[in-house]
């Protein structure tokens, strides 16, 4: 092992200080984006659920109301 002791190791050569605060950065932005990406897909997957629900009750007289073209280009999109 390269270090002597557990408190050599946290010193890291007089440089424990930056290492180990680089290390929880790094780990409090990696909880950061995991936390904001599941928030992101609940409001996502609520979203979809609102829009399936307002299809439902709305589909056949929204389809109606479009126009061909814009239906058309919405095809095309996806």
């Amino acid at each position: 092992m390269a270090f002597d002791s557990l408190s050599a190791f946290l010193a890291m050569g007089g440089h424990g200080v930056y290492v180990w605060a680089s290390w929880g950065v790094t780990g409090l932005l990696l909880v950061g984006v995991v936390l904001h990406a599941r928030a992101e897909r609940r409001a996502l997957l609520r979203d979809l659920r609102r829009r399936a629900r307002r299809a439902q009750h709305h589909g056949a007289s929204d389809a109606a109301a479009t126009p061909v073209s814009h239906r058309e280009g919405h095809a095309r999109e996806s």
